[in-house]
């Protein structure tokens, strides 16, 4: 049996929140909550194998300490814009 779509999403936003780290949680958590019902369907299964990564090595990656493979390249800039963007302080 194949997981449904709602079923996927309910699945890889559990998994963004439940990470190995707290600062991961916190990055990917609201990203997921916000951003994966509306992201297509090859950036799905981008983030998808994302969640299979270690945090030791995705959050290097994505605050831009260490360079990330090609592969995740945009959906990582992606992420690390919206993480800026909300601890960011508007005057």
């Amino acid at each position: 049996m194949s997981e449904t779509a709602e079923a996927r999403l309910k699945r890889m936003r559990m998994r963004s929140w439940r990470r190995g780290t707290k600062e991961m949680d916190m990055i990917l958590g609201p990203f997921s909550d916000e951003r994966l019902a509306s992201l297509d369907a090859p950036t799905l299964d981008m983030y998808d194998r994302l969640l299979e990564e270690n945090d030791q090595d995705l959050y290097p990656w994505v605050s831009g300490v260490q360079p990330c493979p090609a592969q995740y390249r945009a959906l990582l800039a992606q992420i690390g814009e919206f993480a800026r963007a909300r601890h960011t302080p508007h005057s």
